[in-house]
């Protein structure tokens, strides 16, 4: 049995469904510049493109 890529593991989630979800990057810090709309968005979570998911199929034991 392969072991999780623990950076994956750190970075990713798996809802209910078993669609893979990612942050959005540019949250961590300039924020002031940003506009109100485009803070809240970066807060949720979104689904990795189902060509990603392929790639990290083979990293994460549990998918």
């Amino acid at each position: 049995m392969m072991k999780t890529h623990k950076g994956i593991k750190h970075r990713l989630k798996v809802s209910k469904n078993g669609k893979i979800l990612h942050r959005r990057t540019g949250s961590s810090h300039l924020m002031s510049s940003k506009n109100a709309r485009r803070s809240r968005q970066l807060r949720r979570w979104r689904e990795l493109p189902a060509c990603e998911c392929k790639k990290l199929k083979r990293q994460y034991a549990f998918f």
